[in-house]
């Protein structure tokens, strides 16, 4: 019951997050299919508001440290995890369960059919909106940085949270 109501409560908090964050949809250029980036990055009309790679990276470390950090935390302090294992398999289930979520009901249903999300210059390019393939292929890269974020807050459960 407590991986229902923590799955909720993570999934909740996600959606408000992506919520926030995509308010100006062009400072999310780099979660749109390739195509459409390109078409993007080739008008003058985005010009000054598309932000530069080095900010999408920066952003992602930011977000896995801080996922990191609260992770390890519910793991250890709301669950009472105290092995590598049991935090590792636990956390990386949450993680599937929020990326799947992301995978289904925020990428597919609401980013691929949102007229919101249209950026001025790509109106014709519908198909690469409804380009699941892409929300799948991030699906699975999130996967395996979950697997890296799950690994590394089993060992600060393990060795860290351990000691203290």
């Amino acid at each position: 019951m407590i991986i229902l109501i923590e799955s909720i409560i993570l999934c909740i908090v996600f959606t408000v997050i992506v919520y926030i964050i995509s308010r100006n949809p062009i400072k999310t250029l780099y979660n749109y299919p390739p195509k459409i980036q390109e078409r993007i990055k080739s008008q003058d009309y985005y010009k000054e508001e598309i932000p530069k790679e080095t900010n999408k990276i920066f952003a992602k470390i930011i977000a896995s440290i801080l996922f990191l950090s609260l992770l390890s935390i519910l793991l250890k302090y709301v669950n009472g995890y105290e092995t590598f294992q049991d935090a590792f398999l636990y956390g990386f289930l949450l993680w599937t369960i929020v990326n799947l979520y992301d995978l289904v009901v925020l990428d597919i249903i609401w980013f691929c059919h949102d007229k919101y999300f249209i950026l001025k210059g790509s109106e014709d390019m519908i198909e690469e909106y409804h380009n699941y393939r892409f929300h799948f292929k991030g699906f699975l890269i999130g996967e395996i940085l979950g697997l890296i974020i799950c690994f590394l807050s089993g060992i600060i459960i393990q060795f860290i949270f351990g000691i203290i």
